[in-house]
């Protein structure tokens, strides 16, 4: 992927994660001639009505059949093609389980899965479309990568770097929407797995993944403000999980992880499992959405009625720490 500059940014923030998945396979079709891009009936909310006009070779709707998507992908990897399929996080996460287990797990066939909409960002189509539990769900498979981007910005790094490397099969989990505020604004060091500290800090260590990286900035200026001084990382690769972070949290009493999924096998889940085989006396708070379905509506009325705001998540680290 090309450096980006703050104009990049923020046009990429305007287009929001789904356009900018469609324009950054326009990017790499010009440079990988294996390319293939299959979709269930989701081109144009993919995206991808561009990239199918310019590449009708490279692009192929199955229908809405999520689990034949997934036999039909990983018979293309199988033949050497590099192979990104699409769908709403929750018919790619449970419905095409079984395949996802067996072809890519099992199998190790390298089909990349860009799961659209995860977390609360279907607004009001709601819980059906909603991407609660496809951590949860996709981290069981053994052999799985599972990667969700801060922004539009490492979206394109993370989709760049599955396209021209062997990874092995992936799980890439896209959170926000169009507008939402990007979190990188310049072009900078990202590596498969390495987490990426962007506040420093001693009072307490703030692990965030996906959309919930910018509320968790926005939350560590508000304590800052308080004289709170928090480490934030942005947890970008949630499987394989850097073994660096071990050491993060033998350093810190206090940890919060931040997420836009369950609060059921999601990053506080992964997180707990490292804690508790370390024997620490680390005391971890978790916020994320909660362990029932919810309302429909905005996407940015749904953060705030569950408390994933920074100045929500500001209050609620200030509850626990009582400084």
């Amino acid at each position: 992927m090309k450096d980006f500059n703050l104009k990049d940014a923020k046009q990429w923030s305007r287009m929001g994660p789904r356009a900018m998945f469609g324009q950054f396979m326009l990017e790499i079709a010009e440079k990988n001639e294996n390319l293939m891009v299959l979709s269930a009936d989701l081109g144009r909310s993919s995206g991808l009505d561009r990239f199918k006009k310019k590449y009708p070779e490279k692009y192929l709707s199955v229908g809405i059949s999520e689990q034949n998507m997934i036999g039909v992908a990983s018979g293309l990897a199988k033949e050497g093609f590099k192979v990104f399929v699409t769908s709403f996080a929750p018919f790619l996460s449970m419905r095409a389980s079984e395949q996802i287990r067996m072809n890519l797990g099992y199998m190790k066939l390298p089909v990349n899965l860009v799961a659209l909409g995860s977390g609360v960002s279907m607004g009001y189509l709601g819980n059906s479309h909603f991407g609660l539990e496809d951590i949860a769900v996709m981290r069981t498979i053994p052999g799985l990568n599972i990667s969700s981007p801060a922004d539009c910005s490492e979206m394109g790094k993370i989709l760049y770097d599955y396209a021209f490397k062997n990874l092995g099969p992936s799980y890439i989990r896209l959170t926000g929407i169009p507008g939402y505020p990007s979190v990188y604004e310049k072009n900078y060091s990202y590596k498969f797995g390495e987490p990426i500290t962007l506040r420093n800090g001693k009072d307490a260590l703030i692990l965030s993944t996906g959309s919930m990286v910018c509320q968790s900035i926005i939350a560590s200026d508000i304590l800052s403000e308080k004289n709170i001084k928090v480490e934030l990382m942005n947890i970008h690769t949630l499987k394989p999980l850097n073994e660096k972070i071990k050491n993060k949290l033998n350093s810190f009493k206090h940890v919060f992880t931040i997420e836009e999924h369950s609060v059921i096998g999601g990053l506080a889940s992964i997180i707990s499992d490292k804690i508790a085989r370390s024997s620490n006396n680390t005391i971890l708070t978790s916020i994320a959405l909660p362990d029932r379905f919810g309302p429909t509506g905005t996407y940015n009325y749904l953060l705030d009625y569950h408390g994933l705001t920074g100045k929500k998540i500001a209050e609620k680290i200030l509850s626990i720490l009582k400084i």
